[in-house]
């Protein structure tokens, strides 16, 4: 029962919609812009949070930042334009899926180069222990070591 009441609580959790950080007085009144900032919003890290959207934070420069992006937008910037302009201004630090560039290009390929090079040890460390015969079966036991095992197997089942 307890595992049930468990599971439903989780499922409930996971179907509830991410709670957002915008406030009332940052909603613009044309609804498109709105859901242009908001999904700019989702595209930028919280300076303060780091792990977080400005869409999802509550911290005051996440805020700063939602009116700024809803700012350009309203001046007639396009996605990308305000994107540049926060880089230009932030770094790439502030967009949480960084861009492929030359200076983003080890943050990218870092990890399937790490997951290549794990899968070709563990393919080396294979097939080196196939070329030792550390994978061959063990020789059969001696006669003294086949009384012994015996010995001590009806030992145990004595004691039991």
């Amino acid at each position: 029962m307890r595992r049930m009441m468990v599971t439903i609580v989780a499922l409930t959790l996971l179907a509830l919609p991410a709670a957002h950080a915008v406030q009332p007085d940052e909603i613009m009144s044309d609804p498109a812009k709105e859901v242009r900032a908001r999904d700019l919003s989702r595209e930028l890290r919280c300076m303060v949070c780091q792990n977080q959207s400005i869409d999802d934070s509550d911290a005051p420069l996440a805020r700063d930042l939602r009116l700024l992006v809803r700012e350009r937008i309203a001046a007639g910037d396009s996605n990308s334009q305000v994107l540049d302009f926060l880089v230009a201004r932030y770094g790439e630090f502030v967009l949480l899926k960084p861009r492929f560039e030359r200076q983003t290009v080890l943050l990218w390929l870092l990890a399937p180069l790490l997951l290549i090079g794990g899968g070709l040890a563990l393919w080396l460390q294979i097939r080196r222990r196939a070329r030792s015969g550390a994978d061959l079966p063990a020789p059969p036991l001696t006669p003294e070591e086949e009384a012994r095992l015996a010995a001590l197997m009806s030992d145990e089942t004595k004691s039991s």
